[in-house]
């Protein structure tokens, strides 16, 4: 049940809401930029959104209703939980008998009327509506996070205390006590709620002098969220202490601890820091998704001649496959790429990680706990003796390590692993900075991926073109020739296009996408370890004339690789020269 662009194309002709001649301007769009041609008709302004799901509604036979006003009985909206209808943009709003009726965005999600239809037991009546409409019922769910914190708060004001200096005695106690009282367990659940319902990545809980700050990371951005009063601090506090099993009256070392939120909707394992700051203690808390799936490489934005390289050198059965950048710029993530590739029943996979990001069918995951001594060292001595093929270690830190994973590539295994450098080439430096000898190191390296995380433009984006002035700036970061002649190649632009007249995209704010973002995608540097880079390595020279080496092989720089998925529109320039400094 899906609106074919030919028969869109029939109905907006005889309708005269649009020309032939604007209609083939916007497929071929819709077509270089791999968006669908509703939207593309949309962002061009050539027809409003709500004339158009009018028509898709007509030519599918669905009726269409408008919600941007309607207030929904709440025992209504329930019947469809708030996660699905998030993820879904699909709300119940009416019910007469064993009849509901449904708005939603996208009539070929077949599978979610199916659940909703289990679920209720209830005959299901389809409607198209608006983003706006959907947006409008996704409101009435809940309250504001605020709203909904200031009434746990108001309702639990004397309930939740602060332990004075004269209660000290029977600290551990009363922190139990406080970590069972049901307001401090409302707070901390509706903050992971909303986390999980916001994509968040991260929560930090921060003391400050008079109030709790409250922060997400979204998109590898912190927003603040909200303030809580002081008194809540100690008792959430001890919540996550108590759930995370950590000590409870000890404020003066750092612990690190996890636990698990599960409903019927989602399951997300979440870890645990907490560290002694100057007013008290500061939380926090990763969310890991445990029904995440691996993506693949051309999903994460691998591309052209540096995916070509990446998977030859996955086929050879020995050497090191490095993945490099800060904290938080994907590395695990590409490294789970690269081992759905290899995951193959005839090839035995161990890995020894911190954390376990995502479970994958047939690799053997073992978890790092240095309480204990299980540290990358001992993990990586035990993963030898296990018969694998190929290893990954969750992170190279030192020289052990770097020395157990080199002799595990000399003696025929495939090893994988993080290090944190800002360069591929630089990671060769770091390398010798843990003691690795340079002939060990060029006799084992097979290739160096350096990544960053962008943010992804919403489809409704501002497009513009670059002033004489701009690209001059530009040059000062990359060779624009170069990259030029790349999108000429892989026809992303056309020949007689130049810097002055290839169309770019800036953020669109709107009420779906507050600050024209949403998602995330990797650019990247490959530097495929030839025979003359091996050379440089064993001669012991600097990561810059690496880089120069690796730049004249064709390797495309991440500043280059970000300003390509610009010009594909995937992303902005002002977000690519953000994660990169220079």
């Amino acid at each position: 049940m899906r609106v074919e662009p030919q028969q869109l194309k029939a109905f907006l002709l005889d309708a005269n809401l649009v020309s032939r001649a604007q209609f083939e301007k916007a497929l071929k769009i819709a077509k270089k930029t791999k968006q669908k041609i509703e939207n593309v008709l949309v962002s061009e302004r050539l027809i409003k959104q709500e004339e158009l799901i009018k028509l898709e509604a007509y030519i599918l036979g669905i009726p269409f209703v408008n919600l941007e006003k309607e207030n929904i009985a709440p025992e209504i909206l329930k019947i469809i939980p708030e996660p699905i209808a998030r993820s879904h943009n699909i709300a119940a709003f009416r019910k007469k008998g064993r009849n509901l009726e449904v708005a939603m965005l996208d009539p070929n999600d077949l599978l979610t009327i199916e659940f909703i239809k289990k679920k209720a037991n209830l005959k299901i009546l389809p409607r198209l509506t608006t983003p706006e409409s959907i947006k409008n019922i996704l409101k009435q769910y809940q309250e504001t996070l605020d709203v909904e914190f200031g009434e746990i708060i108001k309702k639990q004001a004397g309930s939740i205390k602060t332990i004075k200096q004269e209660e000290k005695v029977d600290e551990k106690e009363e922190l139990e006590k406080a970590a069972k009282e049901l307001p401090v367990i409302k707070i901390v659940d509706t903050l992971l709620k909303h986390a999980i319902l916001q994509r968040a990545s991260d929560i930090h809980i921060e003391p400050m002098e008079k109030e709790v700050l409250v922060r997400y990371r979204i998109d590898g951005i912190l927003r603040d969220v909200m303030t809580l009063p002081i008194q809540a601090k100690s008792g959430i506090v001890a919540r996550i202490k108590v759930s995370s099993k950590l000590k409870l009256d000890e404020h003066r070392l750092p612990q690190d601890g996890r636990f698990k939120v599960e409903t019927e909707d989602y399951k997300y394992s979440v870890r645990v820091s907490i560290l002694p700051v100057f007013n008290g203690e500061k939380i926090v808390m990763r969310l890991l998704a445990e029904s995440a799936k691996a993506f693949t490489l051309e999903q994460l934005g691998f591309r052209g001649e540096a995916l070509e390289d990446i998977q030859r050198n996955l086929r050879k059965p020995v050497g090191m496959i490095l993945v490099t950048g800060p904290t938080g710029s994907g590395k695990t993530t590409t490294l789970y790429a690269v081992m759905e590739i290899l995951n193959t029943p005839e090839i035995n996979i161990s890995t020894v990680e911190d954390p376990i990001e995502y479970r994958m069918p047939r690799i053997n995951q073992t978890q790092i706990n240095t309480k204990i001594g299980l540290t990358f060292v001992a993990g990586l001595r035990s993963l030898v003796r296990q018969d694998p093929d190929i290893i990954m270690v969750g992170e190279i830190r030192d020289n052990e390590t770097v020395s157990l994973a080199i002799n595990a590539a000399l003696t025929g295994h495939l090893v994988l692993s993080t290090l944190h450098t800002n360069s591929a080439a630089g990671a060769v430096s770091r390398l010798r900075d843990m003691k690795a000898e340079p002939f060990l190191i060029s006799s084992t390296l097979n290739i160096i991926i350096a990544q960053r995380l962008v943010r992804r433009l919403c489809s409704n984006k501002e497009k513009y073109f670059l002033k004489k002035s701009e690209v001059q700036d530009l040059k000062n970061y990359c060779d624009l020739d170069k990259i030029l002649k790349i999108l000429k190649q892989e026809k992303i632009i056309k020949q007689e296009q130049n810097w002055s007249n290839i169309e770019f995209y800036r953020p669109k704010p709107s009420k779906n996408c507050s600050e024209g973002y949403k998602g995330r995608c990797g650019i990247y540097e490959v530097l495929d370890v030839t025979e003359a880079i091996k050379e440089l390595i064993m001669r012991g020279v600097s990561s810059d004339e690496i880089q120069k080496q690796a730049q004249q092989q064709g390797m495309l720089t991440m500043i280059e690789d970000g300003f390509i998925k610009a010009a594909q529109g995937l992303t902005s320039i002002e977000e690519v020269l953000r994660v990169i400094a220079e």
